[in-house]
């Protein structure tokens, strides 16, 4: 195209912007992103309001939640947080409403870790685009990434109604503690030392040449390449998410640390960060059986 056909003067300021986010596919991926994992963390954290307000023992930082103003929310969403803070597991809508919740969870701790990624593959979609060369929107990749997640939520989910089966009293989101606590972090302590771990680690740090090696035009193949970089990621990352569990799976400050732990942990080289997460996970798994003993 001329530059003439890119001259957008003839429009009003919000005109303006709209047409330079259309025409620039990296700030719009942005864009999405920083705006789906905002979302993220504000239905994750209305729901834990909820939760806390409707906690008769406190738990830790339920005061501080309780503290912060409840939301005005629509009706649906009052019956989503319900379902998923039910006391006992229900008929209906209560499965998919926890497959929603653990994929808002992965939204919004593994969405930003894998940010490097995206950008890289903007980065060399630009170049391309710059030679004339035909370039799949960078969302596809996001699509096939998100995809690999979602099918992860509904094992978590399965596996949320197996460990309140096994504890067989509480609510559902609310800590398991004894033997399924323990075991949820024993799991997630001996994987951060494992070399599988270490293998996702090493994929998730080098976007640049998984991605330079698979280039293709084709928006299946793109999104087929999100779909294996998800499942990279959920190999560096589903034992992390065992510890929600052990936590409560509505605590957004843990939610927060491993979002930022996960975040530093792609980003660092070497097994150090792994391995004082192992060894730390471990030792509290082995406290908790202590305590519960």
């Amino acid at each position: 195209m001329s530059g003439e056909q890119h001259d957008f003067s003839h429009l009003d300021r919000a005109g303006r912007a709209t047409a330079g986010v259309a025409r620039s596919p990296r700030l719009a991926v942005m864009l999405t992103i920083g705006i789906s994992v905002a979302l993220a963390w504000l239905l994750l954290g209305a729901m834990a309001i909820r939760g806390a307000e409707s906690r008769p023992a406190g738990a830790p930082g339920d005061m501080l939640l309780k503290s912060l103003p409840g939301l005005p929310l629509p009706d649906f969403l009052d019956r989503f947080f319900a379902l998923c803070l039910a006391p006992a597991p229900l008929a209906g809508l209560q499965a998919p409403a926890l497959v929603l919740m653990w994929f808002l969870m992965a939204v919004a701790t593994m969405l930003p870790s894998a940010a490097p990624l995206i950008r890289t593959y903007c980065e060399i979609a630009d170049t391309a685009r710059i030679k004339g060369e035909p370039v799949v929107h960078p969302l596809v990749l996001v699509g096939g990434y998100l995809a690999t997640w979602l099918g992860a939520s509904v094992c978590f989910a399965a596996l949320t109604f197996a460990v309140y089966a096994f504890a067989g009293s509480g609510r559902m989101l609310d800590p398991a503690v004894g033997l399924a606590g323990a075991a949820a972090l024993l799991a997630a302590g001996l994987y951060q030392f494992s070399g599988l771990k270490q293998a996702c680690l090493e994929k998730c740090r080098n976007p640049f040449s998984i991605l330079f090696a698979n280039w293709s035009a084709k928006p299946g193949r793109i999104f087929r390449l999100g779909l294996e970089q998800g499942v990279w990621c959920l190999g560096c990352c589903w034992a992390l998410m065992l510890v929600m569990f052990a936590v409560g799976a509505m605590n957004v400050f843990w939610m927060a640390l491993i979002g930022l732990f996960t975040l530093i942990e792609k980003q660092t080289s070497g097994r150090v960060a792994s391995r004082v997460a192992g060894t730390i996970l471990l030792v509290w798994a082995a406290a908790l059986l202590l305590v519960s003993a």
